[in-house]
């Protein structure tokens, strides 16, 4: 199978005046000036892309489907304050993907999808809620609501402490500008599988040594896409979720798909976790899951009118 990594698109586009950095891979296979249908890929709050991207990338061009993945503000090659995740800023980012796709002659309008993966998923869902445009969208690993989410992985004596540290933040904030730089693993605890991934894959001490804003925590758990779910109908949606995940926990699909209207699906795969669903980590599992990807688009992108 072809990697057409040699004729992906360094691309940019605009929102709310920053420059957004990404790269277009085209649809392996259609002929030449045709319009084609397209996904956008959404990163997870590591805004580690480089990582885990590429095999989905890869899978999805092989499979007839353009690709356009993006860094959100802030993150990579993109412009804005390092690592700073504020939610309702990348729908806006998202939306803006939308629109510079609808702009391209080799893209068809009138197909264009949506991937997230992990907290990308919790982002693309809210923004399919407000964008006609996406046709269909699949979420993998996501938070359907970011503040029970949060809960989930401090115990209720961590939470007391986490609060008394989010109190000085605030106020840092306020009085200097800056909020505080603390490690992944710390900002977004999880259990041991995903901890581990943190050194192993993302290395995000080695790429972010300085750590991440602590204020993303105050921006996120205000996100609840599972009350804007239902807004996405009649256009189809698929949650995909890992039976063993302790970065987000499985519930977090169910909320999702008893908040969203049909057409819709859930699908847990068993005996997995949160990282296992990128190639780099487990690659029987990856594949198990960018099949089923692949099968909802065949089956809800590549033929609408």
């Amino acid at each position: 199978m072809s990697t057409n990594s040699t004729i992906k698109e360094a691309v940019h586009f605009y929102a709310d005046g920053l420059k957004i950095a990404g790269h277009f891979t085209p649809a392996v296979g259609p002929k030449p000036g045709s319009r084609n249908p397209t996904v956008v890929c959404i990163h997870g709050y590591t805004g580690r892309k480089e990582v885990y991207m590429p095999g989905y990338i890869r899978e999805l061009s092989a499979a007839g489907y353009n690709a356009l993945e993006f860094f959100h503000r802030g993150f990579g090659d993109s412009e804005g304050v390092k690592l700073r995740c504020k939610p309702w800023d990348q729908v806006t980012d998202i939306h803006s993907a939308v629109i510079y796709l609808t702009q391209r002659a080799d893209v068809d309008p009138q197909r264009i999808g949506l991937y997230g993966t992990s907290f990308g998923g919790t982002t693309g869902m809210m923004a399919t809620a407000f964008d006609e445009t996406i046709r269909c969208a699949v979420s993998v690993g996501s938070s359907a609501d970011c503040l029970r989410s949060s809960y989930d992985r401090r115990t209720y004596s961590d939470r007391l402490d986490w609060e008394e540290l989010m109190k000085v933040d605030r106020i840092e904030r306020v009085m200097t500008g800056q909020s505080r730089r603390i490690p992944y693993g710390d900002l977004a605890p999880s259990g041991r599988a995903e901890r581990d991934s943190i050194s192993t894959m993302y290395k995000v001490q080695e790429k972010y040594p300085e750590g991440y804003p602590i204020e993303n925590f105050d921006h996120t758990v205000k996100f609840s896409p599972e009350q804007y779910v239902d807004r996405i109908s009649p256009r189809p949606v698929l949650f995909l979720h890992m039976e063993k995940d302790t970065m987000v926990a499985v519930t977090e699909a169910k909320h999702f798909y008893a908040n969203a209207k049909e057409p819709k699906k859930l699908i847990i795969v068993p005996n997995a976790n949160h990282v296992d669903v990128y190639e780099p980590r487990n690659p029987e599992v990856f594949k198990i899951t960018a099949n089923h990807i692949i099968d909802f688009f065949n089956e809800n992108l590549r033929n609408a009118t």
